[in-house]
């Protein structure tokens, strides 16, 4: 057994479950774009050595939701305006084919009800002003829609670049917002219900591309208290 193996054991934590907290972290706005993900602050907030972080860290710079810098450390990734378009040119492209396999598959209202729960809940996090939820389950809507279609490379491929898309709205929409609305969501969905494909299609491909227009050139700080970011509300966040 490796050294980093042991010293993640003996705390409970391991990799995977810290780079799944320092994810959701990204994908709830609560880490902005260009915050330092500093390793001695990071071992102290989880308890561990160096190399569990270490290993997280590798896991999401894999992900592209974290940029490793040589003698300068890690950071939450801030994607480039090129590469704003490129993320949502390859959504356009999966998630019409997605919408595609939906309607020819004529999934029944029994499938789909899954989804309007899902809206629902998105609104009622928004109504709240649990924006952290609420920026969650708006890309759960997109990442759901994709697990109907049982192609789970597919899937891969749309959780990636929904966790990416979060991460943009980050760095270029203004605080406490999501371009990604659920009403919108809500229109694909009925769309959806009476296998109008076109109809679905239309409806994707004007969600994305305003949610695309609404970025807005606005680079968000990237001054973070460690631990503030993961204190026991992300705990009450988490459960939700």
């Amino acid at each position: 057994m490796r050294k980093t193996d042991i010293d993640a054991e003996a705390t409970g934590m391991k990799p995977e479950a810290i780079a799944a907290r320092i994810r959701a972290a990204i994908l709830e706005h609560r880490l902005p774009p260009g915050a330092k993900l500093t390793e001695a602050q990071l071992c102290e907030v989880f308890g561990v050595k160096r190399g569990p972080i270490r290993q997280a860290l590798a896991q999401l710079a894999k992900d592209h939701l974290v940029d490793l810098e040589p003698n300068r450390g890690a950071f939450v990734a801030s994607p480039t305006l090129q590469e704003v378009h490129e993320v949502f040119e390859m959504r356009r492209i999966i998630e019409l084919a997605v919408v595609g396999r939906i309607c020819s598959a004529q999934h029944g209202n029994r499938r789909l009800k899954s989804i309007g729960e899902t809206i629902r809940r998105e609104r009622k996090a928004f109504e709240g002003r649990d924006f952290p939820t609420w920026i969650r389950l708006s890309g759960e809507f997109h990442t759901s829609l994709a697990t109907l279609t049982g192609n789970t490379v597919l899937c891969d491929c749309l959780n990636g670049l929904v966790a990416r898309s979060t991460l943009i709205s980050a760095l270029y929409e203004s605080p406490g917002r999501s371009p990604c609305s659920f009403d919108d969501h809500e229109a694909i969905l009925v769309a959806l219900e009476a296998g109008n494909e076109k109809e679905a299609v239309d409806l994707m491909v004007r969600h994305l591309q305003g949610v695309e227009l609404r970025m807005l050139d606005r680079p968000a700080g990237a001054s973070v208290d460690l631990q503030e970011v993961f204190s026991a509300r992300e705990a009450t966040s988490l459960a939700r």
